[in-house]
């Protein structure tokens, strides 16, 4: 059985911003005391004059990116999903998404596979707080490859963003050739029976779960929604009508997030049953990435029985 190449979303943000950095001389990159955790150190390593270190002072390196990037800047502003959507949240609701400017919030270490940084540090609320400022685009990817490919659509669009970027080495899911498009979900995999809706980590967990319920003869469609806001409804829309029966799965909180945007689509265009496999409202714990999403129900078995319990 061949090898299944892994990396971390954060990985490949680094490397996009060096690439992007040769070629966008209006690109500033910012960091609040996590440079080396964020890859944001690979761009001051070489851009040093447009790099810009807040310290540990996330609103005020929210305010800042602002006025950069209302200056005639594009800013990809980071640090840790919790600090950047909770600590900073009112800075960037005022400063950031009521004026429009042109920052993009490249977050690290979301959800719970942050592993042993424990409960205060694990974010399952960011994608629902970003996801309800006005003109937002909140985004998500899957693995590197889409990491690095939708981080330059979202740099070339004009406006705010959200990118959600993980700890962990994740599967590779796609070849490098593969072309996105903001607000455009990927098709997997086909199927007829029940569509599984998944987002950053958990669609290697929904493509594994499809494949295992195909040997039991049921037949899945997977889709990335790589990007949360706006959502691309006309998929999810054709999903339930095709398929009948919707489950999606996030590393996030059921309340809020990707299972709460696709049920607002669902209950208005065509409703559908549709089971939720994300974060069950309460806080996680230190410990190993895999074990946690054991334990609290984030795991391909967790998707395969919200998939089963909706065929039965």
């Amino acid at each position: 059985m061949a090898e299944i190449k892994k990396k971390a979303t954060r990985a490949a943000y680094g490397e996009f911003l060096v690439r992007e950095g040769a070629n966008n001389e209006k690109l500033i990159v910012m960091d609040a005391d996590l440079s080396g955790s964020t890859k944001t150190k690979e761009f001051a390593k070489v851009f040093p004059e447009r790099f810009v270190q807040s310290g540990i002072a996330e609103q005020d390196l929210m305010a800042e990116a602002a006025g950069i990037a209302l200056s005639g800047h594009v800013v990809c502003a980071s640090t840790f999903a919790m600090f950047a959507a909770g600590r900073a949240y009112e800075i960037i609701r005022n400063s950031i998404g009521y004026t429009g400017a042109n920052v993009k919030i490249c977050a690290t270490h979301s959800g719970i596979t942050v592993g042993e940084d424990g409960a205060s540090h694990q974010t399952f609320e960011d994608i629902a707080l970003m996801r309800e400022i006005p003109g937002m685009v909140v985004v998500n990817p899957a693995d590197a490859v889409s990491a690095g490919a939708l981080l330059k659509k979202v740099v070339d669009m004009d406006g705010p963003a959200y990118v959600r970027l993980g700890r962990a080495s994740v599967p590779v899911l796609y070849d490098e050739n593969h072309q996105f498009q903001l607000g455009k979900a990927e098709m997997l995999r086909d199927g007829s029976d029940v569509t599984v809706i998944a987002t950053g980590i958990m669609v290697s967990a929904a493509v594994e779960a499809a494949e295992s319920l195909a040997e039991e003869g049921i037949s899945v469609r997977v889709l990335d929604m790589h990007t949360i806001k706006p959502l691309d409804e006309e998929a999810v829309i054709k999903a339930a009508k095709e398929t009948g029966k919707i489950v999606t799965a996030e590393e996030h909180s059921v309340i809020g997030g990707l299972g709460s945007a696709v049920a607002e689509t669902v209950v208005r265009n065509c409703p559908v049953p549709v089971e939720m496999v994300g974060q069950k409202d309460v806080f996680g714990e230190s410990g190993k990435p895999d074990e946690l999403l054991k334990k609290y129900g984030m795991t391909a078995g967790d998707v395969v029985e919200a998939v089963k319990k909706l065929v039965k």
